[in-house]
Formats: C-alpha cells, structure tokens, sequence
C-alpha cells in the first residue's frame, strides 16, 4: 500500500507515514490540539450545509424519468428558459433616412458595383467615346441571308417559308408556283430547303426571296430564283436508274439468315416468308438445298442516292420444283400470282388475337345476366392492348360503339359473309375503310357488357352468326386477256435482271465519276 504524503508530493509506507506523525506530535503538542478543534468545527459547519451540497440542480433527463430529481431538473431547464426569454433584448428595425443621391454620386456608386448580366447590369468603369467615335442613324445590314428550312409532318409549305422569314403575300405565290410543277403529298416530311433572302428597302418590311432550291422528288430537283425583279421556277430532272435488285442464294441453316448475308432488306424478307407461307409450309417444305429468289423495287439516283422499296417477285426452286409468285394489283388489291396468272388463298380465316379460347360457341350461363342464352361467338381472353387483326380481308361496314358489345367493328368479305369484333379498348379501323388479312383493326378491352380483358369475334354467313372454327373458304383470283399478256411480260422482264446488276451497275457509274473529279477544280462559293 503506497499512501500520498502531503507535504512532498512523493510516495511513502504508512509506517513512514506513523514515524513523521509521531515525530510531529511529540515536537508541537499543541499545535495538533489546536489542529483537532478546527477539525472538529469545520465538520460542524459542513454538517449544516451538507443538504445544499447534494442538490444537483444539472440533472440528466434522459434517465430516470419520473422520478423526483427528474422533475427537479425539468423544473430548472424550464426556469433557465424562461429566464433567458425574458432578459433577451427586443428586435426592432433601426430607423434610418434614405437620401437621394445626385447624378455624380450614382455614377461613382454604379461605378463600384457589379450587377448580374441576367438582370441587365450596366455598371463597371468605362471610357468615354473619343472624338473618332462617329454615331450612326441606323446600323447596317447584310445584304443577303443564308439558311435552311426543313419541311415537316403535317406542316405546309406556305407556314415554313413565313417562319424562316418570307412575307405570307410571297410565300403564298411561292407555295402555287411550286404546287403547279409537283403535287404538295409528292414533297415528303424532313425535305430540306436551302432559303436565300435579299435585301430589304427598309426595316418594316419582311426580306424577299431571292433564292429557293430544294429536292421535290426523288426524281427532281426544284429551283426558284429572282430574274428582273420576278420569280422564275427552274424544274431540274434527276436521271434515276430503275433496275430492280435480284438477290439469290441458297437456303442452307436459316433462310433468314442466308438472305441477309447476301444483302436482302429485312422487310422484304419478311415480305418473301408471308408470300412463300401462302403456297408451301416453310419450315417443313424448304429444305437446306432450296434456292431462294429475291427481287425488291429499286432505286439509284445520279447523284448518289438510293432507294429499296417494297417485294415483287418471290422464287424458290427445290430441284425440279419451283414457285414463281409475282405480286399483282387486281381491283385496287395486291395479291401474289402464280406464273400462269392464278392467285389463290386457301385455308381458315385468320385467329384474330393471340389469346386463351375461354368460352366457345353455344349456349352457356351468362356470367352477368345469370340465365343460359346464345353465345353467338368466340370469347378469346388477352391482356388489355393486345393488336386484333382482320381474320381476312374486306371492308368495315360498321366502327363504333354498338350497346354491350362496347367498341365494336364489323368487316364484310363478300360472299355473304362478315367478321365482327367487339370489347375493344381502343378501335383503328374506320368505317368504309379497306382492310387486309391480318391488318390490325383495334386492341383487346373490356367495354361494354364484359367482365374481363378478352376479344368477343363473331361469324356472320348470310346474316346468321355460325361458330367461326366451323367456316373454311376459298378464294381465287384469275388474270385472263390483255392483262394476262402484261403480266407474263413483266415476270418474263423480272427474271432477266441478273442477281447484284443494280449493284454492279453503281460501281461502274462511281468509277469514272471520281476520275473526272479528280481533274475538276474546286468551284467557288457565291457570295
């Protein structure tokens, strides 16, 4: 045990602590006698003040709560809070005279400021004009303005030319002189126009025309210039080479496959497959050593630009087999025509949606009236959005809402018989518009009298609703006579075309035409 010895400050024995004591006492008796009453008294005093001494008046409120010395510090935070509210000062604003400040003053201050360009700020130091600086009564002008327009959807041209500027009197004679040379539905969205504006006599008057040139069609090319003070339309034919694109192949792994790699458009491969599809099966009728036949509607322009349009010739050949299908507008319709001129579709109309069979044709117990009634149709359950599609093709008689079939639409076939579709969320097809087999009329809901998302379709055969999987027909179509000659000469002409010429005939156009650009000079810009 080591006891800390108050007069040195070091550590020491409590035997050397007894030896020092005794030596004090012995040496100064009746200084510790005096020493033990002092000791004696002060106890005394700190007796009475040792309530005072154990009042914590700073007490942890988070414990104990309830507790008596918890209220007692609540009570002391609540009377330290109120105190400090009482003896705050008061916040008043400190009255002041604002006086004007003169013409130099303002200056100086604006001088020394710094104002937000955002809010207009003219303030800074700045040098006075000298007496080179000349004012002018107006600012000039450029005497001609270059800039581009870009036609777009729905938008006419009258409005485009009035927004880059041109006065609505010159963009209405622009817009007749223009239509006169080129239908307006020729001139498609996204043509870009190159618009050069004139001087102008004096600021209050928009700028006029001076120049307009832009590609009409894909065949020409329209110019309107400023001629002694009047408008002239130059019309700019395009040379356009019109030699259709032949792609041929063999089908090997994947027809899809082996028609991209030789360079067929996506769509008109899909195109090819929907054509192939209506004579033979493709995954079981077309074998790997089949040779498949493209021919799409193309396009080159002589200056440089192409276009790929749509399938018209779908060949396929499998040894001594082949199908030569040619497409064919007849009464306003394309279909596709064998080589003999005879088109034919075969087979059951078309399911119109993508969907579960949840109640047949028949009589049932109606799932909202509660009593058994005709069910004159099928009920195809789908989620809301699904596309529906014309099981085949004709023409709508009837779009609209029609009572508890909600958003229904009705197609005539022909032949007596007629589709009908109803429950839709939402109808595409218009009334007396015409649709093809597999075109999309609507979208599946649950309008009208319905209890969930599906699509009711309907048979109707000589005004009498039958079960649609009941109902297979036929339909031919036969080219004779004059027609007929048309067609075989223009399938003879198809097969001619060698595979690749269109591209092969680019690449000998392109030859010779960077040769003699290489000897051109540069042409200079106009001003």
């Amino acid at each position: 045990m080591y006891q800390r010895n108050e007069f040195e400050g070091s550590q020491g024995s409590g035997t050397a602590a007894l030896s020092f004591d005794s030596v004090l006492s012995a040496k100064a008796p009746d200084k510790a006698a005096s020493g033990a009453s002092q000791f004696r008294q002060s106890l005394a005093g700190n007796a009475s003040t040792a309530r005072w001494r154990d009042l914590d008046l700073i007490v942890d409120l988070g414990a104990q709560v309830g507790s008596k010395t918890w209220w007692r510090g609540a009570a002391t935070c609540a009377a330290l809070c109120v105190t400090t509210f009482l003896l705050a000062p008061s916040v008043e604003a400190i009255p002041t005279v604002a006086e004007p400040m003169d013409e130099a003053e303002w200056d100086e201050a604006r001088a020394q400021a710094i104002t937000p360009l955002a809010l207009g700020g003219d303030t800074g130091r700045r040098m006075a004009a000298t007496e080179a600086v000349e004012p002018l009564a107006g600012t000039p002008e450029r005497p001609r303005i270059e800039l581009t327009a870009t036609l777009g959807r729905g938008d006419g041209l009258d409005r485009v030319l009035q927004r880059a500027g041109v006065s609505p009197g010159e963009a209405a004679e622009l817009e007749a002189m223009i239509s006169g040379a080129v239908p307006m539905s020729d001139i498609r969205p996204g043509t870009v126009m190159s618009i050069v504006l004139g001087r102008r006599p004096n600021r209050t008057v928009p700028r006029p025309v001076d120049e307009i040139a832009f590609r009409a069609r894909f065949d020409l090319k329209l110019e309107v210039a400023r001629v002694d003070g009047a408008l002239r339309l130059n019309e700019i034919p395009i040379a356009v080479d019109d030699t259709p694109l032949r792609i041929r192949g063999r089908v090997g792994s994947s027809l899809y496959r082996s028609a991209r790699a030789a360079g067929a458009p996506p769509a008109a491969i899909q195109e090819y497959l929907r054509a192939i599809g209506t004579r033979l099966s493709v995954n079981r009728d077309i074998g790997a050593d089949a040779t498949f036949d493209i021919i799409v509607e193309h396009r080159r322009a002589e200056t440089g630009e192409t276009e790929t349009g749509r399938l018209i010739y779908a060949g396929l050949e499998r040894g001594e087999r082949e199908t030569q299908l040619l497409r064919w507008s007849v009464n306003g319709e394309d279909q596709w025509f064998e080589a003999s001129g005879v088109g034919q579709q075969t087979g059951q109309m078309l399911m119109p949606v993508n969907g579960r069979l949840s109640s047949g044709f028949g009589y049932r117990r109606h799932p909202i009236l509660g009593y058994r009634r005709m069910h004159t149709g099928l009920d195809i359950a789908a989620p809301t959005g699904t596309p529906i599609r014309a099981a085949a093709s004709g023409t709508v008689n009837y779009s609209g809402r029609n009572r508890g079939y909600g958003n229904y639409v009705r197609i005539n076939h022909g032949s007596g018989i007629q589709t009908a579709y109803a429950h839709m969320s939402r109808i595409v097809a218009r009334n007396g518009s015409r649709v093809t087999q597999g075109q999309i009329i609507g979208y599946v809901g649950s309008t009208g009298m319905s209890t969930g998302p599906h699509l009711h379709y309907e048979l109707i055969r000589n005004g009498q609703k039958v079960d649609p999987r009941s109902v297979s027909f036929t339909r031919q179509a036969r080219i004779t006579g004059e027609e007929l000659q048309r067609f075989r000469a223009t399938l003879a002409n198809l097969l001619e075309v060698e595979p690749g010429a269109a591209l092969a005939r680019r690449n000998e156009r392109d030859e010779p035409e960077v040769a003699s650009r290489g000897d051109r000079r540069p042409e200079r810009s106009r001003s």
